[in-house]
């Protein structure tokens, strides 16, 4: 990945709003983390050569250490119950909301009911704001992903019971 590459999906991750945005490829790894600062944005660049998966849990640092062994157990409970619960995913790679905007409530919340063509959530992807439908009706069991998180095509994001 060349340094302009770089330099502008740094651009396009402080415009966002996402916190932060983890890309990895063949030969490079790279974290983008943005923060509130005096002007606004503040951002963080973590460039490193990309580990096998099986280094990776013994390798990182502090920070990404406490976010690695996060994401394991939140899937898990959903493979352990996709017999009896459905799993929506995004269909689409962006930053995930939970709320309409940052001062409305969140669309749903654990326990609550849903129908189908209810909006779950919203996946921002470049500058387009995608709402989520619900496809199945049912009770809400889980969330599987932090509000302003970046998510990937395909990626879990709520764990729902029809019965």
């Amino acid at each position: 990945m060349e340094l302009k590459d770089i330099q502008n999906l740094i651009k396009f991750v402080a415009k966002s709003g996402a916190r932060e945005v983890k890309l990895e490829m063949e030969d490079v790894k790279i974290t983008i983390r943005t923060g509130e600062g005096d002007k606004g944005e503040t951002t963080y660049i973590q460039q490193l050569p990309a580990m096998t998966p099986a280094a990776a849990p013994t390798a990182p640092a502090a920070a990404p250490a406490e976010q690695a062994p996060a994401a394991p157990p939140v899937e898990k409970p959903a493979a352990e119950d996709d017999s009896n619960y459905i799993t929506i995913k995004s269909p689409i790679i962006g930053t995930f909301y939970r709320k309409p905007s940052p001062d409305k409530p969140v669309f749903l919340e654990v326990g609550d009911m849903v129908a189908v063509g209810d909006v779950l959530c919203i996946i921002e992807a470049m500058k387009l704001f995608n709402e989520i439908e619900s496809e199945v009706s049912g009770k809400l069991v889980k969330v599987l992903v932090d509000d302003s998180s970046p998510v990937e095509f395909d990626q879990p994001l709520f764990v729902i019971d029809p019965s």
